[in-house]
């Protein structure tokens, strides 16, 4: 329950620069009376322009300053509730919005439209709309519940029952919803660009691994055509050594066939020699019968026989020299042999080398192949990162698809949640149980005042009022004074809803020219006694009518204008 102790005010419309206080809770019913322009609504247009920003009746803020003084416009009003009191500064010229909660400035990092907001929310529970449907009942500036629209009329029961808050879980379930969709999408979205992220980089990774694989097989290849050269050519060599080791055991006899040749070639001088000197001998002889030394005669027998040992020996210096060129004939053919030989050697010992270099150059080939297949399987480095990416992409992704699912899940959750918040939801299981009666409140209210109708509301909140024979009326079909007293027994019953719920329920009733218009004395009499049995509640009336009305009230508070300044006079 909302306890209001107090209200005061300066340069508020027609009020001068110096406060007008009221007190709240003191008294349980006062009259305020004045003439007309004095000011006595004012505390109507206080009360709301401290808790709302906006005057009870239709003036803009710019003109609720007061027009002579035209600055510091202040309003400020204390209440308890939730045991804890309060007390709420507005002002205008300058703009003031301050709350203070047991004396404690309430932080205002807030913008002031939150601030608004924490105020009707968190503390006093109440709208603008709730306020005046339940704590005042005025003049022809304000809407009564039934002229209201049924959305309207919808907010002010669902402030009165304590189940705005599933209009506000609604709304908030709206915003989570809004929230949810676009989360899916993205999430949806994501999970499209990381599939065909994975499906490039999977196609890049098996790209490279073919790649890879296929350079590694061509290298594997020509190593091991490599490899098979080198055993050829070792193989290769190997004869052509074994051919050089061969060849080099006749070329080992050269230098005994050459020595033999020389020795043949000097024997063959010397039996040259030899034969030229047994024909010099010969010749001597058979041209010489005498010596030509000491001009004796050479003995025949002498001569014949030199010359036949001469022409022996000649024979045998040609047979011997004929034996020597034979024997040289053959030692040329073996020096020959052995040349060719060495030739051959020559040759062979060129391929072994080239065959050698062939070799190396295949070793060194298969080093470089190595070399490339170990930095292939290296760069598989690269190749792991790219695994290990597209791990991590995977991860990614179920990690999404889960959160997808989450989302998709909380989406259920969500609709489900939105058919219970709705209007057709539990709103309306509640308003149900509590449409009975407050029609019932209705009623008695309306007997009350002696208006003997039927009234109803269903569960959209249209109006279905029979007489006592049973003849169909509307709200708009009724007098000023019926409707008067429809708006009045609504009053009361909302207030009883509320102190029932606990929901709005505050000390503070005030009636604006509600006894000055249709209500004859009857009326006055029977909205007297109603007032009269109200507990805990201090009410103000607001009347022109004074002299009929003061001595049904305990205090009355008058204003007057005085020099263009309302005030309260004694």
């Amino acid at each position: 329950m909302i306890i209001f102790r107090k209200i005061k005010w300066k340069n508020l419309l027609s009020t001068g620069n110096y406060f007008t206080e009221i007190k709240l809770d003191n008294k349980d019913s006062s009259l305020i009376v004045g003439e007309n322009g004095s000011g006595k609504s004012t505390l109507l247009d206080a009360l709301c322009f401290v808790l709302f920003n906006k005057p009870f009746r239709k003036i803009s803020k710019p003109q609720i300053v007061n027009s002579i003084n035209g600055k510091d416009c202040v309003v400020e009003i204390e209440f308890d509730t939730n045991n804890k009191s309060y007390k709420v500064i507005r002002g205008a010229k300058p703009n003031i919005f301050e709350i203070y909660q047991n004396k404690e400035l309430v932080n205002q990092d807030a913008a002031a439209k939150d601030y608004q907001d924490f105020l009707e929310k968190f503390i006093l529970k109440l709208n603008y709309k709730s306020f005046t449907q339940i704590v005042m009942l005025g003049s022809a500036s304000f809407t009564p519940f039934m002229q209201l629209s049924p959305n309207d009329r919808r907010a002010i029961i669902e402030d009165l029952l304590d189940i705005r808050v599933f209009s506000t879980m609604n709304g908030l379930l709206k915003n989570k919803m809004l929230e949810n969709k676009d989360n899916v999408v993205d999430k949806k979205h994501s999970i499209e660009l990381d599939n065909q992220k994975h499906e490039m980089k999977l196609a890049y990774l098996n790209t490279l691994k073919e790649d890879n694989r296929l350079k590694i097989e061509k290298y594997k290849n020509e190593k091991q055509n490599c490899e098979f050269d080198v055993v050829n050519y070792t193989s290769i060599i190997g004869a052509d050594t074994k051919a050089v080791n061969a060849l080099q055991s006749f070329v080992a006899n050269k230098t005994k066939t050459e020595a033999r040749m020389k020795t043949i070639t000097k024997l063959e001088s010397k039996l040259e020699s030899h034969i030229t000197k047994s024909g010099d001998d010969i010749q001597f002889f058979q041209e010489h019968d005498d010596c030509p030394t000491c001009k004796q005669a050479i003995d025949l027998e002498f001569k014949n026989k030199t010359l036949d040992n001469l022409s022996d020996g000649l024979v045998k210096y040609k047979d011997g020299l004929k034996e020597l060129e034979t024997k040289f004939l053959v030692e040329q053919k073996k020096l020959n042999v052995i040349q060719e030989h060495q030739k051959e050697i020559a040759n062979l010992q060129i391929m072994i080398a080239t065959n050698n270099n062939l070799i190396n150059s295949k070793r060194d080939r298969i080093t470089e192949i190595e070399s490339e297949i170990e930095n292939i399987k290296s760069s598989k480095s690269s190749s792991k990162k790219e695994e290990l990416d597209l791990k991590t992409l995977e991860n990614s992704l179920t990690q999404k698809k889960d959160e997808l699912k989450s989302l998709l899940d909380d989406k259920v959750y969500y609709e489900v949640a939105s058919t219970l918040l709705k209007d057709t939801g539990i709103k309306t299981k509640i308003i149900k149980q509590y449409l009975p009666i407050i029609n019932q409140l209705t009623n008695k209210y309306l007997s009350s005042l002696d208006f003997f109708v039927n009234f109803n509301l269903d569960e959209s909140f249209k109006e279905t009022i029979k007489s006592r024979h049973r003849d169909d009326f509307s709200y708009s079909s009724f007098s000023e004074g019926e409707k008067q007293r429809i708006d009045m027994a609504l009053l009361l019953t909302w207030r009883a809803v509320a102190k029932i719920k606990n929901s709005a329920n505050t000390n503070l009733l005030i009636l604006d020219e509600t006894f000055d218009s249709s209500l004859d004395a009857n009326g006055t009499e029977d909205l007297m006694k109603i007032l009269q049995l109200l507990e805990d509640v201090n009410l103000f009336v607001i009347s022109h009518k004074g002299d009929v009305l003061q001595d049904k009230f305990m205090n009355v508070i008058k204003f007057r204008k005085d020099r263009n300044f309302s005030r309260i006079v004694n």
